[in-house]
C-alpha cells in the first residue's frame, strides 16, 4: 500500500470524496454532517492522504490543524472494493505518525453514533482513542461521537 499526500485534483479522489459526502448525508441529519467538502479539504490547515493498492485508490484520510498542538482527523474513507483490507488502519497509523512528527500533543475526531459508524468507532478505540466532550467548534449532538487521544512525541531515528 502506498500512502501519499493528495492534491485533490484527480478524478478518483474527487469521486471518492463526493461518495463520502453523499453517504454521510444519507446516514445523518444535515445539521450533524461535519464532513468537509472539496474546498474545505483544500484549506491550508488540512492535509489529505490517499492510499493506493496496485494503482487503485483504496481510501483517504485527512489531518486538520486545530491549534499548534492539536489535530483533528477528517474524511476517513475506504473505497468499496478495499473494505476490510486494512486501509483505514494504515491511514490512521500514518496520520498518528504525522501528528507526532508535527509535535501535536492531542489528536481528536468526530464520527457518527449511528450503527453504520460502529466499525469506525471500534477502529478508533483499538488505536487508543477515548470518548470525550465536543472540542474546537463542535457542540453536543446526539448524532455525534467525539474521541481524543493524547500523543507521545515522535523521536526520529538517528
Amino acid at each position: 500500500m502506498e500512502i501519499r499526500i493528495d492534491d485533490l485534483t484527480g478524478k478518483d479522489i474527487q469521486a471518492l470524496l463526493q461518495q463520502h459526502l453523499k453517504r454521510m448525508h444519507e446516514i445523518s441529519p444535515a445539521e450533524s454532517v461535519h464532513a468537509l467538502d472539496l474546498s474545505g479539504l483544500q484549506s491550508p490547515d488540512v492535509t489529505l492522504w490517499s492510499a493506493w493498492i496496485e494503482g487503485q485508490l483504496a481510501g483517504c484520510g485527512a489531518l486538520k490543524q486545530i491549534s499548534p498542538n492539536h489535530g483533528e482527523i477528517k474524511s476517513m474513507r475506504t473505497s468499496e472494493n478495499f473494505i476490510r483490507r486494512g486501509v483505514a488502519a494504515n491511514l490512521l497509523a500514518h496520520i498518528l505518525q504525522e501528528s507526532r512528527r508535527r509535535q501535536y500533543s492531542r489528536l481528536s475526531l468526530e464520527t457518527g453514533t449511528e450503527t453504520e459508524f460502529e466499525p469506525a468507532r471500534k477502529l478508533y478505540e483499538r488505536f487508543g482513542f477515548e470518548i470525550c466532550s465536543p472540542f474546537a467548534d463542535y457542540v453536543e449532538d446526539p448524532n455525534s461521537a467525539f474521541y481524543t487521544r493524547a500523543l507521545q512525541q515522535f523521536s526520529p531515528a538517528l
